[in-house]
């Protein structure tokens, strides 16, 4: 049993603690919370299993490493404290342990990531001997795994476009929702995530993966950008209102060129409501989804809907991205150190998971 530690029980740290506590082969040992409140608590609690784990949350970081778990699964946020969350995770590598995290976007593609960035995880694998593996869903599965998957079902392959496709009022984080994606603004507000050479530096990374896989070069990576206002105020449950006139929809491209055309793109159609935007590519049901497009011949299309936490959608993408990374950490242990991508690591069957129920 690999002894694991969920460092984080936030939207992915509950799901992680869910599927490490279902993996066969891993063992909770440890979870790291930054809220007073949750300290003490029983991890089953803190994930909504509706179960004791018998592992209670603990606010005291050295104890945990010295510990020495063998696996980490780091599910706080980097998006607002990248420098914090890259410092804790080299602190975890250097104590020997398999890395798994959605949390260091320059990560997704370590062979082209910063070298001041790529230098310091490599030094801490020389140190530690642990290991590093960043993923998640999208960036993550939606478009590197899965769009090179698709591929190979087809005889000849033009583009590659993978799209995340949401409701955003299905989101239970109303600061990234309304300022880092700039959901009612005025539409002279500048939302961070689509700031020039934000979203390349997001999902840029995911581009050159599929690239690699397939065997091209990029040769540049150019943005799209568009938003449209609400034409009424809109009412969310867990958000309050979105007023009329205000931002109500997004849609951005990164569109990697190749032979001098937009052949590999990742977009995103992002709503707080279905009214809005009504033009533009939507799912069959409410909340959202990811699809892989493959234009060739044959035309393949792919749509994944995932739900959990009471049928929610957003849960549903942040279980999947917790069960990638997750069920990595067996192949990781077994791997060695290094620092891995997700080229390197296969998506592994749920074998001797079937009918476990862990409710």
């Amino acid at each position: 049993m690999v002894s694991t530690l969920v460092w984080g029980t936030g939207n992915v740290g509950r799901a992680a603690i869910r599927a490490v506590d279902a993996h066969p082969a891993l063992e909770l040992t440890a979870v790291l919370v930054h809220d007073p409140a949750k300290a003490g608590r029983d991890a089953g609690d803190l994930a909504g299993l509706g179960r004791p784990l018998g592992v209670r949350a603990t606010l005291d970081v050295d104890a945990a490493l010295r510990a020495r778990p063998q696996a980490v699964v780091y599910a706080a946020s980097g998006d607002i404290r990248p420098d914090e969350a890259l410092g804790d995770i080299t602190r975890a590598v250097r104590a020997g342990a398999v890395v798994v995290t959605p949390s260091l976007y320059a990560l997704y593609d370590p062979r082209d990531a910063p070298p001041e960035l790529r230098a310091r995880v490599l030094e801490a694998v020389a140190e530690g001997g642990g290991s590093l593996f960043v993923s998640g869903v999208d960036p993550g599965w939606g478009n590197d795994v899965l769009p090179l998957l698709v591929s190979g079902l087809a005889g000849t392959v033009d583009v590659v476009r993978c799209q995340e496709i949401f409701d955003y009022s299905v989101y239970d984080q109303e600061d990234s929702v309304r300022y880092l994606v700039g959901m009612g603004q005025p539409m002279d507000y500048e939302p961070p995530m689509i700031a020039p050479t934000v979203p390349t530096m997001v999902w840029g990374g995911q581009v050159r993966l599929i690239a690699r896989g397939l065997g091209v070069r990029v040769e540049e990576i150019r943005e799209s950008v568009e938003r449209r206002p609400l034409d009424a105020t809109v009412s969310t449950a867990t958000m309050g209102e979105f007023k009329a006139g205000t931002q109500g929809a997004l849609r951005f491209e990164v569109r990697g060129i190749v032979g001098g055309e937009p052949r590999i793109v990742v977009e995103h159609v992002t709503r707080i409501h279905p009214s809005c935007a009504p033009d533009w590519p939507a799912t069959p049901g409410q909340g959202g989804a990811h699809r892989v497009i493959i234009e060739g011949r044959p035309r393949i299309e792919v749509t994944v809907e995932a739900t959990d936490e009471d049928g929610n959608r957003a849960a549903g993408g942040n279980a999947t991205a917790a069960g990638r990374l997750v069920n990595a950490i067996e192949w990781l242990a077994e791997a060695g150190p290094g620092l891995y991508d997700a080229l390197d690591v296969p998506l592994r069957p749920a074998t001797g998971k079937l009918g476990r129920s862990h409710s």
